[in-house]
């Protein structure tokens, strides 16, 4: 059968539209719209039929039920969703009705032709509603992580818009004390700040267990600048509570929910956060990013340089420390589990490799330590032993009991770091 004849045989079959009858055919020419193709079709028919032909059709169309005359109305439906919001790409999908589908499928064994035949339906809606909001928007399409993605549920008649994050990068320096990373929710009372109706002694009331976090400085002032609804803090690792995070800081990013603006001055909001913050922590490098960066900051493969203040239970000698450095600079540490995180942290065996150990006596009992070492390295338990659960360690080679008193994290270098990739970031 030739296709004028696979033609007459579709409209024959009831009142059927330009878009509906093209659609059949749309795997067989290009850079036409379904509709332009069908009413080609449509008019080359008629002038090879011996009789006249119709070629317009004024019914409403039995396949999709008049729905192809109605992508303008979707698509100002859609500008009208986010004309409050700034977005710079878009999405859009359709759910079409089962009947419709069924139509099409009916449409095609009447004439002939396979099931899958052309085009489906809900792609063509979506092509066309699409290059409409994107003319009304002046947005541009993206099929892998737009701005907005619009869900046209024809049936029900609705448009459901979903704003998806924005995402900001920088670095954080931690300049003050028992400062973690995140919220910390207190244990106690699970962040309600009660136990029953009375205050939580615990944790005062706050429902936190600190009172700041460098997540409390960062996320609610761009949450606040972005208008968003919700905001989370990804961290490049993170280090403990009472560590200073010091040199060029620690990467991360932070993630605002559904946010209604995107094209933010990112020097304003550093300026924001660290006014804030008042000297406690400080960002910079903030740059706009894609969501892949939250992904390429959380498996970074960084080693860390720390800086240990100890403190020895026992005299050690300056030629005693360096000997027990030297050992530890190229070592295989073995550690099991730390008692302090045993509660968060799977109980095995971790083995981390020391880069370098370097450090110089205060007096006999204390001593400044700088270890460079592999991700994931214990530098307390590096240094104390454990009891026994770090091994080697600083305190098992010179035979005493050693603490850290204070811990500075003072660089975070990744091998193969992408923050200078503008794959990674919003231009």
């Amino acid at each position: 059968m030739s296709i004028l004849e696979e033609t007459r045989a579709l409209a024959e079959s009831g009142p059927v539209c330009d878009a509906c009858l093209g659609r059949a055919f749309a795997d067989r020419s290009f850079g036409l719209t379904n509709a332009e193709r069908g009413q080609s079709l449509r008019i080359a028919a008629a002038l090879d039929d011996d009789e006249p032909y119709e070629a317009v059709e004024t019914e409403t169309c039995w396949v999709c039920e008049g729905m192809c005359a109605e992508f303008d109305d979707w698509a100002e439906r859609c500008a009208e969703a986010i004309e409050d919001v700034e977005v710079d790409t878009y999405q859009v999908g359709t759910r079409a009705p089962p009947l419709v589908e069924e139509n099409e499928i009916l449409l095609r064994e009447g004439a002939g032709l396979p099931d899958d035949a052309g085009e489906l339906f809900k792609s063509e809606f979506n092509r066309e509603v699409g290059k409409r909001v994107g003319r009304l928007t002046g947005t541009e399409v993206d099929f892998t992580r737009p701005d907005v993605q619009f869900l046209l549920d024809l049936e029900a008649d609705t448009v459901e818009t979903q704003i998806n994050s924005a995402f900001v990068y920088g670095r954080y320096r931690k300049l003050e004390r028992d400062i973690p990373q995140t919220e910390w929710p207190c244990r106690e009372c699970d962040g309600s700040g009660y136990q029953g109706k009375e205050p939580c002694d615990y944790c005062g009331g706050s429902g936190y267990l600190y009172e700041h976090s460098v997540e409390g400085f960062v996320a609610p002032v761009a949450m606040d600048v972005m208008d968003g609804v919700d905001a989370k803090f990804h961290g490049a690792g993170r280090e403990d509570v009472d560590a200073l995070m010091l040199g060029t800081g620690r990467p991360f990013v932070v993630e605002i929910m559904e946010p209604r603006r995107r094209n933010i001055d990112v020097e304003r909001l550093e300026g924001d956060v660290n006014a804030m913050a008042d000297g406690e922590i400080e960002v910079e490098g903030l740059r706009l990013a894609t969501y892949d960066m939250v992904e390429r900051v959380k498996k970074l493969d960084a080693s860390k340089e720390y800086r240990a203040a100890v403190e020895f239970d026992d005299d050690v000698t300056a030629e005693d420390l360096q000997a027990a450095l030297e050992e530890l600079t190229g070592a295989t540490i073995e550690q099991y589990t730390p008692h302090r995180v045993d509660h968060r942290r799977a109980s095995l065996t971790r083995t981390r490799q020391v880069y370098d150990a370097t450090g110089e006596l205060e007096d006999a009992r204390h001593a400044t330590v700088e270890i460079h070492g592999e991700g994931g390295l214990y530098i307390k338990e590096l240094v104390s032993g454990d009891e026994g659960r770090t091994n080697p360690s600083l305190a098992g080679i010179l035979d005493t009991d050693a603490v850290v008193t204070a811990l500075d994290v003072i660089a975070v270098e990744g091998e193969d770091e992408p923050f200078e990739d503008d794959e990674f970031f919003k231009n």
